[in-house]
């Protein structure tokens, strides 16, 4: 049994915040008299960003006052007010060790059913102007949780809520938490979890990935790995950079060229994985060192590494490559990583790239036909023409030795030499309606490669046919889309350095965006710098909780503060909470 102690709503609305606007639903205010609660709302409340928050099953956030007497204590503070947490329901009882998920209560004349804890979020440290308070929540066991209408009614203040019914499992929304957010989560409560019915659609697919990859890797995972895109669950062979020296130049095409890349020591170099990359680092002669990503194209637990090159027209790393780079010279390389990977089974696999995206998928093709795969290969390559159609003989002959291969070329503007049914099958490109005319496996793995608009639209296109979207892998080029929950949007710059007085701290690489920048202290986080330059940047809880911001780096040290709730995988940072320890290079 347990006491409603105030009902609180309100409307979203647009908050300064650190020079931006925030559109947010996190300030709530007690209301008098009975409400009516409806399958996504409390009359007179609604959400700001309905991707972390709202919805059927989160329709109703429950926060409870031992929580308020904790968090007076722990923060020093007198001045809470209900709905200070955001929440609706502000109850006596309902603590999370002890509500599970699944159970169910009557309150008023509605019916409730405990769907997940809450969301972690940098608008609760804007409410309370506490920045970590969302990591504070997790790491104290005090989420506070959601609630589904199953039966719409009136509540007020004063109602008592009654359990009306038990939750399978018996697993509380402190564990469910922590199995989602801590380190030490195990095989068996994974599987318990998902044994929920009432556990809402976002956590579920979390822990179904979490306890794929666990199985896959065969051990409990840790951190972020298995349920984030920085991390491949196997660590990056070697930290920071590694001299290799330049075997070969090979001209696949007009506009692209090839490196095979030996080591200079004469040591065996490490295998990748089939569809990761490499940050390289070039030296010319009395310029800046110049920095870019790129994936490896040659056959996987090769003797050398190949990365294949395209000549942009104002490139300066390409026209270097091009023009100046040759036979014996030495270059900096990163060890592979990369999520972007070809899966282990039996299943078909499509493989869809336009242009230079043909780099990782061209590596998969060489795993394939390297271990004679008797699965049913799709190969889709979308190109100008016949000139700028690199790699055209060597995937010919890699699919000719599969056994169960389909191939598709599509030129958008042929030349006249090209030969129709022979270099090429169709003069269009590569789109959605051109994968409607053929009869793909929708239960395949489905890997695309090349500009964001085909990798969109080819992915809604996927989805249209009846694909699941965890199918479906994409491995973008350059810097990534931004993910910034809750910001107004805004014309995006291209990246450069920060305004103001250039900094004299350690060396900071952005290697997707080819940006150095000086650190400097008033900087909170490297987040914030990589934000001050523009670089895209993807977040939520700015404070080591979600997972959101893990990146890959490339070489250096970090240090954090506040400390994460967990460590991310072998390789990566959290840019939220990290700052440089010395010169750094990170994957953005």
């Amino acid at each position: 049994m347990g006491h409603l102690l105030s009902v609180n709503v309100g409307l979203p609305h647009d908050v300064s915040w650190q020079g931006r606007m925030v559109h947010t639903g996190i300030w709530k205010a007690p209301v008098d008299g009975p409400r009516m609660v409806r399958r996504l709302n409390i009359e007179g409340d609604g959400q700001g960003d309905l991707n972390g928050h709202g919805g059927e099953r989160r329709a109703v956030l429950v926060y409870q006052m031992d929580s308020y007497r904790y968090w007076q204590n722990q923060l020093g503070r007198n001045d809470f007010v209900y709905g200070q947490f955001g929440e609706n329901f502000t109850v006596d009882g309902l603590p999370d060790a002890e509500v599970c998920v699944g159970d169910r209560y009557r309150i008023g004349s509605a019916l409730f059913e405990v769907t997940q804890p809450r969301v972690t979020c940098y608008r609760l440290g804007i409410r309370m102007n506490k920045p970590e308070m969302a990591a504070l929540l997790v790491k104290h066991g005090r989420p506070g949780f959601y609630f589904r209408v199953l039966e719409e009614g009136e509540v007020e203040a004063g109602d008592e809520i009654t359990q009306v019914a038990s939750g399978p499992e018996r697993i509380s929304v402190s564990e469910i938490d922590a199995l989602l957010y801590m380190p030490g989560r195990s095989r068996d409560q994974l599987k318990r979890a998902l044994r929920i019915p009432a556990l809402s659609v976002g956590w579920r697919k979390s822990f179904e990935t979490l306890l794929a990859e666990e199985e896959r890797k065969g051990a409990v995972t840790t951190g972020s790995a298995g349920f984030n895109a920085a991390s491949s669950g196997k660590a990056p062979a070697w930290c920071g950079f590694r001299p290799l020296r330049v075997s070969r130049k090979v001209r696949e095409s007009g506009n692209v060229t090839s490196l095979l890349l030996e080591p200079t020591d004469g040591q065996p170099i490490a295998t990748a994985l089939p569809g990761q990359f490499i940050v390289l680092r070039l030296e010319p002669a009395s310029a800046p060192p110049l920095m870019r990503s790129y994936s490896l194209s040659g056959e996987p637990g090769a003797s050398t590494y190949r990365v294949s090159v395209k000549r942009e027209a104002h490139g300066a790393v390409s026209t270097y490559v091009d023009d100046k780079l040759s036979v014996g010279d030495v270059v900096q390389a990163s060890a592979a990583r990369g999520s972007f990977t070809l899966r282990p089974g039996d299943t078909p696999v499509v493989l869809l790239s336009a242009g230079i995206g043909v780099t990782p998928v061209l590596a998969m093709l060489h795993a394939l036909a390297a271990e004679a795969s008797t699965r049913d290969i799709w190969w889709l390559h979308g190109a100008r023409n016949g000139r700028e159609h690199p790699f055209a003989e060597e995937t010919r002959g890699l699919l000719e030795a599969l056994p169960h291969h389909h191939r598709r070329i599509y030129y958008s503007s042929p030349d006249p030499k090209d030969r129709p049914n022979a270099d090429f099958d169709a003069a269009r490109r590569l789109t959605t309606q051109a994968l409607q005319e053929l009869n793909l496996p929708s239960n395949g793995d489905f890997y695309i490669c090349g500009p964001s608009t085909f990798m969109s639209d080819l992915t809604a296109g996927l989805v249209a046919l009846g694909v699941a979207r965890n199918q479906i892998h994409t491995e973008m080029f350059g810097a990534g889309a931004s993910n910034t929950p809750g910001i107004a949007a805004s014309p995006r710059p291209s990246p450069h350095v920060p305004a103001g007085p250039a900094g004299s701290g350690p060396l900071v690489t952005f290697a997707r965006t080819g940006l150095n920048v000086r650190w400097q202290p008033t900087f909170h986080s490297l987040l914030e710098l990589a934000e001050a330059c523009d670089v895209p940047v993807r977040w939520a809880c700015r404070t080591g909780v979600c997972y959101t911001c893990e990146t890959g780096l490339v070489a250096g040290n970090i240090s954090y503060a506040p400390d994460p709730v967990d460590t991310p995988a072998d390789g990566n940072l959290l840019i939220c909470c990290s700052h440089p320890q010395g010169d750094v290079v990170i994957d953005l």
